[in-house]
């Protein structure tokens, strides 16, 4: 379609005489006209846009097509023409189209060296123009826009598409073995959802028995898509499918990946239960083993007799297989009370300073009755030569350091008496590892299945897996039959010191009797109960510095001081012991 227009020119009234005396406006006017006449006389000439696109595309039976695009310019052409070809779409889901696009060539009145760039996502073409004046033709061949569909096999491709210049008028035609059956064409932005329709295509007519097709002007980027569809076998189906990664698709929950997953994570939690049955469950307890009773020894009277000789350290390690820092201040207690420290609450030096103790060594005590982790523990805590007692905020990271020792022959003490066949922090420390290294190639093995597979969920599942090994590896050590029997005189015990009545002991041997259950209740529970009888036996309000020979307070200390006092000595004896 061509488009013309005219008009008179537009001049002086020839009839109309002007004054001599003005040449110069005269001139000027002529000027300015011969200017109009000579912009409405020659046609405006815009770079970057073509006046004619026409597209050839020949499809061969082996479903490879030959596209050849031909820009023609009535204007100056370009210095520089590019196009972007895309390689890949994305379908449905987190599938996409794969297309291999070969053989560019450019072709124009004088030779022309594209610059072709092949990219993950598309293949970028750029022309150099320079000193061209007629048609440029880029072509090139493609491969993978065959598919399968019901009708038949479609070829699908957008024949137009990232050209850098916009274009008047597009024509086009398709050159094919045998006769479509359906053909559109579409045309529109290239994100449209809905592209709109080409101004005309036709196919398998009497006029036009090969698909030809048209449309009008289509800006920079724009493009033309064909959709034409042949008899299955006409032409072979090219297109290839991939995965594209998406979070959604790396954790798939179709059959197989949820099937998977599910029972890695039924079979892993049976191994593991299976395992730690195997490895990790105490042997079956013989008879209990009493460790310490109330004895009766009156009509309402009893007295807490040690039955064994397991000490409170030694009872927080077989109860929870750990030697915890309650179970080290507990046997700190535990030792005062036997006869081997005293320990001395110091009176503040103002009324907001902090409290401090002095821990004293005392000989009352029988030393043949000292367990080895027990030596060590008052070898820790003996002050230097010359000095008469050991103050708790002096303890630092040098005699910390022995508690490690005193730890770790807590350990070895709990193996030498048969309850357990192995030290626990070592058969933690072995399982923590395989733990550690399980969870570590489930972590590469999650990466890898989300990164490369649908798989996702398997990894999950492996890294629950892994963490229940983790998590089960600290249960893993085991009590000998011995020590599932101390452990089931023990909860009796426990049971005692939580119900039995605090205010039956023995008239004037209250605080010794009463002193002996402290440190088992410290590490086996009903600690306040029994610190609050020791108060109760308190009948006098005259004050009670040196009342217990195991705990000195200061001047005006009362035993209804002691709650207070023993919770703060505690709490600061323990983190100073096990401070880093």
């Amino acid at each position: 379609m061509a488009c013309t227009a005219t008009g008179a020119p537009v001049g002086p009234d020839p009839s109309v005489e002007a004054p001599v005396t003005r040449p110069l406006s005269r001139a000027v006017l002529m000027g300015l006209l011969a200017l109009v006449l000579a912009a409405v006389a020659v046609p405006a000439r815009a770079e970057g846009n073509a006046s004619l696109l026409d597209i050839q595309v020949e499809l061969e039976r082996s479903g490879v097509a030959r596209v050849t695009q031909t820009l023609t310019f009535d204007g100056e052409v370009p210095e520089e023409i590019t196009q972007r070809i895309a390689v890949r779409e994305n379908v449905l889901g987190d599938r996409e189209h794969v297309y291999e696009v070969t053989d560019v060539r450019v072709e124009a009145d004088q030779p022309l060296t594209p610059e072709v760039e092949q990219g993950a996502d598309a293949v970028t073409v750029t022309v150099p123009t320079a000193g061209v004046s007629g048609p440029v033709s880029i072509s090139y061949s493609v491969s993978g826009a065959t598919f399968a569909s019901p009708e038949g096999t479609q070829f699908r491709w957008r024949v137009l598409q990232g050209l850098s210049v916009s274009v008047s008028e597009v024509t086009g035609e398709v050159t094919l073995p045998g006769l479509p059956t359906d053909f559109q064409c579409r045309s529109g932005a290239p994100d449209a959802a809905n592209p709109g329709v080409c101004r005309f295509s036709a196919a398998g007519t009497d006029d036009n028995p090969v698909p030809v097709f048209g449309d009008g002007a289509r800006g920079q980027g724009e493009m033309v898509e064909l959709l034409l569809t042949v008899p299955a076998g006409v032409v072979e189906v090219t297109s290839v499918e991939n995965r594209r990664w998406t979070l959604g698709g790396a954790f798939s929950v179709d059959p197989l990946p949820l099937g998977l997953a599910l029972g890695v994570l039924v079979l892993g939690g049976l191994a593991i239960f299976l395992l730690h049955r195997r490895a990790g469950r105490d042997a079956a307890p013989g008879r209990p083993i009493r460790v310490a009773e109330f004895r009766p020894v009156a009509e309402g009277r009893s007295e807490f007799s040690v039955l064994a000789a397991v000490r409170p350290g030694q009872v927080g390690t077989v109860v929870d297989e750990r030697v915890d820092p309650i179970d080290v201040t507990a046997s700190l207690i535990d030792l005062a009370v036997r006869g081997h420290l005293r320990i001395i609450e110091l009176p503040r030096a103002d009324e907001f300073a902090r409290t401090d103790w002095k821990l004293v060594r005392r000989s009352d005590g029988d030393p043949s009755q000292l367990a080895g982790w027990e030596q060590r523990l008052l070898d820790a805590l003996t002050p230097p030569e010359g000095r008469d007692g050991l103050l708790v905020s002096e303890i630092g990271p040098a005699i910390a350091a022995h508690i490690a020792d005193v730890q770790s022959a807590l350990y070895d003490d709990v193996v030498r008496n048969g309850w357990f066949e192995r030290r626990p922090d070592s058969t933690r420390n072995r399982w923590g590892t395989i733990g550690t290294v399980a969870l570590v190639v489930a972590v590469v093995a999650t990466g890898l299945l989300v990164a490369l597979t649908t798989f996702g969920l398997l990894g999950l599942a492996l890294l629950a897996v892994a963490l229940g090994l983790v998590f089960v590896g600290q249960e893993m050590p085991a009590r000998t039959t011995a020590g599932s029997s101390l452990l089931a005189g023990l909860d009796a015990l426990r049971a005692e010191l939580l119900t039995h009545p605090t205010e039956e002991m023995p008239p004037g041997r209250e605080l010794h009797e009463l002193s002996e259950v402290l440190p088992y209740a410290i590490v086996l529970g009903g600690r306040d109960r029994w610190i609050d009888a020791i108060v109760t036996a308190d009948d006098d309000e005259h004050a009670d510095p040196t009342d217990l020979a195991w705990y000195h307070g200061p001047d005006r200390w009362h035993l209804h001081h002691l709650p207070e006092s023993l919770k703060n000595f505690i709490s600061a004896t323990s983190g100073n012991l096990f401070a880093r």
